[in-house]
């Protein structure tokens, strides 16, 4: 069977994934599914770290071209990131796994408070740590925050979870015979303006050496096939 390829990741969802077919709110059938994947990773010793977007309860942009004021916005979705990590959490839990939420906005009655030394000690405890509320701050995104904390807690490995099957020069959805990247540097992302992730988010990866993995969330078993070195979606990495 092998060894893990990686021992430490970080897993990016986005709060729509969690939503699965249903658009908005959570579809728990989706967040289980999630769990189990996970746990299969746990299980081969590999320590696993999550940031949850909020995008399937609300959408700072959005509410912002609305009229609602951009900080506010941003607020109101770094709590929609929390509502997500709680979930994750009890799913978590009910299969069995040690779990902690850790915000960046102190809520002490629901979740520990964002701290980096004791989100290392979790992880090295076997414990998988969800990171909600995004970086604390308005105007980033939870990308932004991924990469921030896979930089800081040292994870080898960003895994961005999407709906399709890697990185295309276009909208495969709006254009079927788009061309699909194996591989790919973060330098080509920036210049072409590719929807991987935001321009600071990949940026912090560019400049820490942090690859990141774009995969299907719906192919069950993709993580642990990235974990074992499979090749799996779109693979970002910087010049060397």
């Amino acid at each position: 069977m092998g060894s893990p390829k990686y021992q430490r990741i970080m897993l990016k969802l986005s709060g729509e994934a969690l939503a699965g077919e249903k658009g908005f709110g959570l579809d728990y059938k989706v967040v289980d599914r999630v769990a189990r994947q996970i746990q299969e990773v746990v299980n081969l010793g590999v320590q696993v770290s999550v940031v949850v977007g909020g995008g399937n309860f609300w959408r700072g942009l959005t509410a912002s071209a609305q009229g609602i004021d951009r900080a506010t916005a941003d607020y109101m979705g770094m709590l929609a990131t929390v509502m997500n990590a709680l979930a994750l959490q009890d799913s978590f839990e009910t299969i069995g796994m040690a779990t902690r939420v850790l915000t960046a906005i102190e809520m002490r009655e629901v979740a520990e408070p964002y701290i980096r030394r004791r989100a290392i000690r979790h992880l090295e405890k076997g414990r998988v740590v969800i990171f909600g509320a995004g970086t604390g701050n308005p105007f980033f995104s939870t990308d932004t925050a991924a990469a921030l904390r896979a930089i800081e807690v040292d994870a080898e490995i960003i895994l961005k979870a999407t709906k399709v099957d890697g990185v295309y020069e276009q909208d495969p959805v709006l254009n079927p015979d788009a061309k699909k990247f194996d591989d790919l540097k973060f330098i080509e992302i920036l210049n072409k303006r590719l929807k991987v992730m935001d321009s600071t988010a990949t940026s912090l990866c560019m400049d820490n050496k942090i690859p990141i993995v774009v995969f299907n969330l719906n192919e069950v078993g993709n993580i642990r096939r990235i974990i074992m070195g499979e090749k799996i979606g779109t693979f970002v990495k910087g010049d060397d």
